[in-house]
Formats: structure tokens, sequence, C-alpha cells
């Protein structure tokens, strides 16, 4: 067991932001505070995306703080997941982070003398305080629906989305309203024999500019259901689809033409409740992520609406555990401005307890 200030979970976008206002805090790398990363390099969940999701095609990423991402490097007509890899790269060898990679987190529970045990595949940290910026790609959301496991076809979560060219010549249902989901759609309709778009509610368009007003009340919606307890919902619910061109083209053709969820799912496709029935060879569940957060259940941070109650990044349950791209902080400047408040709040933490000897 090894004794640290401040123990960082996962070094996405949110976790270096964490660790880039822990140094400049005065803490140093594996001294003050450690960074612990399950992916295999620098890069957080964008070194999984699809090769097609190109940079050009990414909404709005903002520069981590203190080293803007270089206009030579963010070429968007490179996948999203080199660009950023490289940005994450040497922005953590510029700082100096010392990120521990791959260690997986398998839980953290209360420890002797008010400390947090972080149990991990390296071993066990305990630490005086906690930023958990793990984000939610670890944890696909997959609905179920009737007949689900009879389809004899290939089915798929955006997780493992490799691409159109797996789709070519094929049936597809694309399930979700999401900006992936429109994004996996648009690309397989060029190759694929027919598609189909399913999603829970109708989806809402968003057409004229999204300015600093409209951000500021989508984020207020969803700190509001963060700080009642409730689970965090997807961006796109509280801001609508954006029409750009390729939107705006897609919807013309109709590749867009939306119905809703179908009622069961047989070996060849699904059926309505009004008996309309489709013919499928794929089913691709763009459906969403949630928050990989379970390492932190045996602290009892759960509300009964089944989320954590939040104020900024703090866990009402427990000031020593900050969460950090959680609910509002869930995009890229969202996760730089919650990495600062987080280090704020922490060093007061250190500074009104000091480590037991």
């Amino acid at each position: 067991m090894r004794d640290i200030d401040v123990v960082v979970v996962g070094a996405g976008q949110a976790g270096l932001s964490g660790a880039y206002h822990l140094r400049r805090a005065g803490l140093e790398p594996d001294r003050d505070f450690v960074v612990l990363d399950h992916a295999p390099r620098p890069g957080g969940a964008w070194q999984f995306r699809w090769p097609s999701l190109t940079y050009g095609k990414v909404h709005g990423m903002h520069s981590l703080p203190g080293m803007e991402l270089s206009t030579a490097e963010a070429d968007d007509g490179r996948p999203s997941s080199e660009v950023i890899g490289a940005y994450f790269t040497a922005y953590e060898e510029r700082f100096e982070l010392r990120v521990h990679r791959p260690v997986d987190v398998s839980a953290v529970r209360e420890g002797p003398r008010g400390r947090l045990l972080v149990e991990t595949s390296e071993g066990i940290w305990s630490a005086r305080a906690l930023i958990n910026a793990t984000g939610t790609w670890d944890r696909p959301f997959w609905p179920r629906y009737p007949g689900q496991e009879t389809f004899r076809g290939l089915q798929l979560h955006t997780a493992d989305y490799p691409g159109p060219e797996r789709f070519a010549g094929l049936r597809v249902i694309v399930v979700g309203g999401g900006a992936s989901g429109t994004q996996h759609l648009m690309e397989i309709a060029k190759v694929a024999a027919d598609t189909t778009w399913v999603t829970r509610r109708p989806p809402v368009f968003r057409e004229g500019p999204f300015g600093e007003e409209q951000g500021r009340a989508a984020v207020a919606l969803v700190d509001q259901r963060v700080r009642q307890g409730l689970p965090p919902e997807s961006v796109v619910s509280v801001t609508g689809l954006p029409v750009n061109e390729a939107i705006a083209r897609a919807r013309e053709e109709g590749v867009l033409d939306r119905l809703p969820m179908f009622a069961r799912i047989t070996p060849d496709g699904a059926v309505w409740a009004d008996g309309r029935t489709v013919r499928a060879d794929a089913i691709l569940w763009a459906t969403g992520f949630r928050a990989a957060v379970d390492h932190l259940a045996p602290l009892g941070l759960r509300e009964r609406g089944g989320g954590i109650k939040v104020e900024e990044t703090r866990a009402v349950r427990d000031e020593r555990v900050h969460l950090v791209g959680y609910g509002p902080s869930a995009s890229t400047i969202g996760a730089n401005r919650a990495g600062r408040t987080a280090v704020r709040d922490i060093t007061r933490l250190l500074e009104r307890e000091p480590a037991a000897a």
C-alpha cells in the first residue's frame, strides 16, 4: 500500500485537466498525486473511435489547459483518434504527468485515518482525495427488447463500430437519435442495401447558431438533474442535433426519415406494434453510454434516483471525491473548467486536514 495525497482515475480530457491543475497548485506527480489510466496509450476514449470519424467531424474539441492543439496537427481529414492521441501524448510529456498505464481500478473504499483506499491492478493507493475522470466509454448501454437473442444477423454497439465497410450490401437498422447514430447512419447508407433509422423519441434538429447563452441553458438542465441525484442525460437530449450541410442533405434524401421504436426483434429483423415489419441483416445500437462509476460503489455515493448528487464537482455524500467529466462537465470545455474547480476544493481540503503521521 502506498500513501499519496490525490489519485486521479482516468487520463482523458477531464483527468489531464485535473492533473494539470494539481501541478499548478504545487503538487508533484508520483510524490503528491498519481494519474491512473486503464487505456493502453494516451488519447482517452478518443483512441477507440472508429477510423471514419475524422477530426473535421468532431463537434467542438476544446484545447486542454496550458497547451493549445496545434492547427498543423488538427487536420480535418485525419482520424480523430490520431489527432487527439498525438495531442494528449505531447501534453503528458510537456507537463511530465507520468501517467500509469494500463492500470485498472477495481474499487474505492473507506480506509483508515479518514483516507480512501483505491484498489488497482498495480496495488492499493491510500489517498486523501480522489478525482474520478472515468467518462462513459467503458459502459455502452444496450437496451433490451423481446426476441433480441433470436436475431440471426450482426448486432454491434457504437463502442464496437468498425466503420461503414462492415455493412456493405446489408440491410441495416440503426437504433439511436444522437450524434453518433446520425453519423453512423449517413455513412452506412452510402454502402448498405437498405437502412432504417429507429429512435425512442422524435429527433429534434437544431437550426441556426448555438451560442454561449444556449450552451449555458443546456448545461444548466444537465446540472439540475445531477443536483437531484439523477443519472445525467445525453448532450443531444438537451441541445438537439445541429443541422450542418451533411445532415441537411441526408434529410432531403430521406436517409434521416425516422421510425419509432419497434416492439420486438425477430430472427430476420424487427416488428412494430402496428404490424409493420422490417427485414435486416444487422442492427447497430447507437444507444449511448452510462457513467463508468461502478468502482465507487463501496462508498455508497448513489442517491435513490440512481445517480450521484454532485455540487460543482464534489460528491455531496463525500467531499473527498470529485467527479470531473460527469454530468454538466461532460464536454471538452466543461472538463477543463471542472478540473480547475476540483483542484481548488481539494487543495483547501488538504490544507484543512493535514496528512496523518
